[in-house]
């Protein structure tokens, strides 16, 4: 099995709050420093993503590719990689624990990254660690922030 990086974060704010933002596709460009456009394709009967297509440009790495979305629960969703131009996988998940009574949430985002150039295990590692820590912090300061207008 492949190794992944996780990271927690607690974000003030229901899990069900928190959930609404991290499923609403298209305001990524919004929050997420990497993420340029994000398109739903396909939905489930419950009107989640299932597949979405996300234009990626993370400094060294820059790609259109497709993740497909698994929902399990209210307070888990994770994603699987369908087809990219630079990557070989990127699999990862967001679960959601309620904490502080409810009015506050325990993030925790795990990532597994494979590039189709030759790279590094420790160099693949780092790279996640940054993207989950830019993408937890970002989803925070999201939330926290309240509803947009």
């Amino acid at each position: 099995m492949a190794e992944h990086t996780s990271s927690s974060i607690t974000i003030e704010a229901a899990p069900a709050d928190v959930m609404g933002v991290i499923a609403d596709f298209a305001r990524y460009p919004e929050w997420t420093g990497e993420v340029k456009e994000a398109e739903v394709l396909s939905t489930d009967p419950k009107g989640r993503a299932e597949q979405v297509r996300l234009l990626l440009d993370a400094g060294a790495i820059k790609d259109d590719h497709t993740l497909a979305y698994t929902w399990t629960g209210e307070n888990e969703v994770s994603w699987t990689l369908v087809k990219s131009q630079m990557l070989r996988a990127l699999d990862g998940s967001y679960s959601l624990v309620p904490a502080g009574g409810g009015d506050r949430t325990e993030v925790t985002y795990q990532l597994t990254v494979d590039v189709k150039i030759p790279m590094l295990g420790m160099i693949k590692r780092k790279a996640e660690k940054v993207i989950i820590d830019r993408a937890l912090a970002g989803l925070k300061k999201r939330v926290e922030s309240g509803p947009a207008a």
